[in-house]
């Protein structure tokens, strides 16, 4: 395969160039202005970008367990619709992955599709937060990294001895940081909207508490601490203080969060319900801010799909999360990049690069002798999502004009998807 005339960007090396890349035997064989010779397939990429395959540290595929809202394939389909050839799947399954058969039993059936799956395991048995699971074992089977998502760990001792466990193997540590001693109703902010709805919802101190405790832990470990789905300004300078001190922390920064604020859940009701919740203007801007600093690393979606008929449930009785897998990149370059907060390359750095450094992955780069992992993408064509290869369809960005239409996602040297007729 050769890919013409592509505005190739690589945030690993700073490439942002009109070049053609070959393709041989499921690497980049070369990358050059101009390649000429013979290929069976030529994709013709002019006025497109060509950037790494996307990598999206956190989603969940519901399988095993609850496979009614997606599973191991359909969540690889959204994905390559979606421009990510790489995805870490979360423990929160059933059976949980604290166990090296659950683990590699969905390793086996993951490597069956057409990107790459990769898959965390648990901190503690069954997400109870008191019993470690062997991260060793788990680590040797094929875990990547370690969370709880879905559960805070409110024993700080327990979280801080896991730190150092996970620092010993040089993996990964994510956090869920909601205490729910602060919270009555999760899924909404606590403020004006949940006056207006009658409820008390979730105030960002629930967030605030725990990350500036694990801040603090982060720094003593040495650990690689990841601060999942960061939703407030105050959560963001706790992180830039601690960074400033030493500390290994990285955080995420999902679309929906830096795209809504909490008056979506008067438009949308339960679709615009997640943990933690959309807060308010202030914090999103925060959440900007801290893209553009880089303090946030990592642009992550939290794909969480659930069922029609469990987000028609009354807003306190209905599940929090949305899906994002297919409307992410756009809603970078819609929310990103077209205001001018974030330029092209730093966007995919924090959708490739700087994940695939984290979890130790030999992806994320368009260099000669890589996996031939793109995403191919026309970065002015407006579209609207109506349809979604995901089994389940809760987005509160359906209906909306967004910017930044994947066009080709390639894993490994194959068109994994096509918008092409």
């Amino acid at each position: 395969m050769i890919i013409k005339h592509g505005l190739v960007v690589d945030p690993a090396s700073g490439l942002s160039e009109h070049m053609d890349i070959l393709v041989k035997n499921g690497k980049i064989a070369r990358i050059a202005p101009e390649i000429s010779e013979d290929s069976e397939e030529i994709l013709e990429a002019g006025g497109l970008v060509v950037g790494p395959g996307l990598i999206d540290t956190h989603v969940h595929f519901r399988d095993p367990g609850f496979t009614y809202k997606e599973d191991i394939h359909t969540g690889a389909k959204a994905s390559a619709k979606g421009g990510f050839t790489t995805v870490i799947c979360m423990a929160n399954t059933s059976p949980t992955v604290d166990n090296t058969d659950t683990l590699k039993d969905n390793l086996a059936r993951a490597s069956k599709e057409d990107i790459r799956i990769f898959q965390a395991a648990a901190i503690s048995r069954s997400l109870k937060g008191r019993d470690e699971v062997d991260m060793l074992a788990l680590k040797e089977a094929g875990a990547c990294g370690f969370t709880d998502d879905g559960i805070p760990l409110l024993n700080a001792e327990f979280c801080y001895q896991a730190m150092k466990n996970a620092a010993k193997l040089n993996v990964p540590i994510s956090l869920h940081e909601e205490d729910p001693a602060f919270i009555r109703n999760n899924g909404i902010n606590h403020g004006k909207v949940s006056d207006a709805l009658g409820i008390y919802g979730s105030p960002s101190i629930a967030e605030e508490a725990l990350v500036a405790r694990d801040c603090l832990l982060a720094l003593r470990s040495g650990a690689d601490v990841v601060i999942q789905h960061i939703s407030s300004g105050v959560s963001i300078d706790l992180i830039r203080t601690y960074k400033k001190l030493g500390a290994k922390l990285h955080a995420e920064a999902t679309p929906h969060h830096f795209s809504l604020t909490e008056d979506a859940v008067l438009e949308h009701g339960t679709l615009a319900k997640m943990n933690p919740p959309l807060r308010t203007e202030n914090d999103r801007q925060q959440i900007i801010a801290g893209l553009a600093d880089g303090t946030i690393d990592l642009i992550a979606t939290d794909h969480a799909p659930h069922s029609t008929e469990e987000k028609s449930k009354p807003i306190t009785e209905a599940p929090s999360g949305i899906i994002g897998l297919e409307t992410s990149l756009a809603l970078g370059i819609t929310n990103l990049v077209k205001p001018g907060y974030l330029t092209m390359i730093q966007l995919l750095e924090k959708m490739t690069v700087n994940p695939a450094k984290l979890y130790h992955l030999p992806y994320g780069i368009i260099q000669e002798g890589a996996d031939a992992d793109f995403v191919i993408f026309d970065p002015d064509e407006t579209w609207i999502p109506k349809e979604y290869a995901s089994k389940s369809s809760n987005s509160p960005f359906t209906g909306e004009e967004l910017t930044g239409k994947v066009k080709y996602t390639i894993c490994g040297g194959n068109v994994v998807y096509s918008d092409i007729k």
